[in-house]
């Protein structure tokens, strides 16, 4: 069994900190959240394992400032499995890494079939780990023997897949591109506010009518609200097809939203009043949202034949090039190049479509410089192609 610390308060955060700075290598980090429970992201607790030191896991809520654990490791590489999901609830601790090895990328990069930190561990180093408990709610206090248990193996193993996968990037030639997808990953923004959130709502392409529209945003804004408040994921509190057999039944009373088949639950009976207010502030707003609201997105690759055939044989051409070069690299295509990426160059490519202009469109949309390296000069020669094809079409069967 791993050896683990839990640790719940000032005094055991320093000293273990300072076992930690004392440590050897990269830090391995995890996180565990309550996703599915809770209305926040925040962390509920946090593993770190550094070799020489141990492992150590931080109970977030009773520790509650975490400099001393920034000071003793914020100068070294962390090792994180799918960073991304774990670095939102790490800063919101004040908890910064430097520089990153994410297992889970470089696993993609190397074109594993499986990247789950399970998968890796197994495919790198031969240890099988249970995941039952990945899923669970870990606001849960005090927290129960096995889960702990499972959370300090989850962190112990990833310095050692980590020196493992580092080797295979060498041997194939892929450091550079770790390297460069580490730091863009490090470096990337949190994504800004969804507009009009509620349009999430599953089930709300079967409402019709701004009016009902506008009901719907309400009672989601006061679930929301409700949610936040209690700290409960609002799935939790109330489904999202109450909400929307709510909309489309347009009760005349609090009795008649009451006795509605799918609004039932203890969140949808206690807070009645909430949601009848909500109700009556949709049918009195003035603002009525629009069923279908433009969007700055590309229009669907099957559309383009009609609505923009030169890209529509552009994109046709590109896709398969693009893939073939994926795979002569043993990758992903959307880790050589986002199909989003692909579609925005060849909706409206430079003119000229030289390498150089398609590399720099790349670019300035965000792709590094390892992933233009890869696909540029392939995309413009996919470019030719697609009007030789549309003037010479014998050259398209071929």
């Amino acid at each position: 069994m791993t050896e683990y610390e839990v640790l719940s308060d000032a005094k055991a955060l320093r000293e273990a900190s300072d076992a930690l700075a004392a440590g050897t290598g990269p830090v391995g980090v995890d996180v565990e959240r309550a996703s599915g429970y809770r209305y926040s992201q925040r962390a509920y607790l946090v593993q770190v394992f550094r070799r020489d030191a141990g492992v150590f896991l931080f109970d977030p809520p009773a520790v509650g400032d975490f400099s001393a654990l920034q000071d003793a490791i914020g100068d070294q590489e962390w090792v994180l499995h799918a960073a991304s999901q774990d670095l939102p609830s790490l800063r919101e601790l004040e908890l910064n890494p430097p520089a990153i090895f994410d297992t889970e990328l470089a696993a993609r990069l190397l074109g594993h079939a499986h990247v789950g930190l399970g998968a890796v561990v197994e495919d790198t180093l031969g240890i099988t780990l249970a995941k039952e408990h990945s899923a669970a709610d870990w606001s849960t206090r005090p927290l129960p023997q096995p889960w702990l248990e499972y959370a300090a193996l989850d962190v112990e193993y990833l310095i050692d897949a980590r020196d493992a996968l580092e080797t295979e990037l060498a041997a194939s030639g892929k450091t550079e591109f770790a390297l460069q997808e580490f730091a863009a990953e490090l470096a990337r923004a949190p994504k800004p506010a969804r507009e009009d959130p509620w349009r999430r709502l599953s089930g709300l392409h079967t409402v019709r009518g701004r009016r009902a529209f506008a009901i719907a945003r309400e009672l989601w804004t006061a679930r929301e609200d409700y949610a936040r408040e209690q700290d409960v994921s609002p799935g939790r509190l109330v489904p999202d097809r109450a909400l929307v057999a709510a909309v489309r039944a347009d009760p005349s009373s609090k009795a008649e939203l009451a006795g509605l088949k799918d609004f039932t639950g203890r969140a949808s009976r206690t807070q009645l009043d909430r949601w009848w207010r909500a109700i009556e502030r949709g049918r009195a707003a003035s603002d009525l949202p629009l069923e279908r609201v433009p969007g700055d997105g590309l229009p669907p690759v099957r559309a383009w034949k009609d609505r923009n055939p030169d890209a529509d044989r552009r994109i046709q051409t590109v896709r398969p090039a693009v893939a073939e070069r994926a795979d002569e690299l043993q990758m992903p295509t959307e880790n050589l190049l986002t199909p989003e990426l692909l579609r925005r160059v060849a909706w409206e490519p430079p003119a000229p479509a030289t390498a150089e202009a398609i590399g720099a469109a790349l670019a300035a949309l965000g792709a590094r410089p390892w992933q233009i390296a890869q696909t540029a000069q392939i995309i413009a020669d996919a470019f030719v192609a697609s009007v030789q094809s549309e003037q010479d079409p014998s050259r398209a069967a071929s």
